[in-house]
């Protein structure tokens, strides 16, 4: 049987960027997905309420990856209460039974699992990939016990066995160095900076058109 492979990429994208984007495309090459889906955060219990309001991040995720093989899915936004990864995932599994899911990771948001809620529950429901900077691969003595554990009872070199099974892999892949971040874009437009090289050209607009951040 051979199954879709489906990535997932969530964050508050507070805005997105072109950070964003290039770990899209770099977990699509990578992975080999058959496409991606971005589940923008409603409101994310690890962290201060973002900025901007939901509908804004909504828009502004639309615009930075269309043209892209990736989906935009507003769950997360509509619902109430806390955006939880692992109630996302149960729903995902609900209405994709047969596929593979993928749930992309940055490196310093896999170390942070453990604060994560119910986050050993994450690989009975997708893959998990963790976005490696070229030359820094995963070290587990770097890791909390629990997360050690975990790592080392899933880890797997074989980006094709993420077909062969719709959970439980935790891969990791090399993603193109990029040191922008929301936090910068944000005091560079409090400030009064240009974002024309951190923010795609539809997503700055957008910015200036609204206020946002100012």
């Amino acid at each position: 049987m051979t199954r879709p492979l489906i990535g997932i990429l969530g964050g508050t994208f507070d805005p997105v960027h072109v950070g964003h984007t290039q770990l899209a495309q770099d977990a699509i090459a990578a992975l080999g997905l058959d496409r991606l889906r971005c589940v923008p955060a409603g409101a994310p219990p690890h962290r201060a309420a973002p900025e901007a309001a939901a509908e804004h991040r909504l828009a502004m995720v639309r615009q930075a990856f269309a043209g892209m093989p990736v989906e935009i899915d507003d769950a997360e936004i509509r619902q109430a209460g806390p955006s939880w990864t692992i109630r996302t995932l149960e729903r995902l599994r609900g209405e994709m039974p047969d596929a593979s899911l993928v749930l992309v990771l940055g490196a310093d948001a896999f170390l942070g699992l453990p604060t994560w809620h119910r986050w050993e529950d994450l690989v009975r429901y997708a893959h998990l990939a963790v976005a490696n900077r070229p030359g820094s691969d995963l070290d587990p003595a770097a890791m909390p016990d629990a997360l050690k554990h975990l790592f080392q009872a899933h880890q797997s070199a074989d980006m094709a066995a993420l077909r062969d099974r719709p959970a439980g892999h935790i891969v990791s892949f090399n993603m193109t160095p990029c040191a922008v971040s929301a936090t910068q874009i944000r005091a560079a437009l409090r400030q009064g900076r240009p974002i024309t090289a951190l923010v795609s050209v539809p997503v700055e607009k957008y910015i200036q058109q609204h206020h946002l951040y100012t």
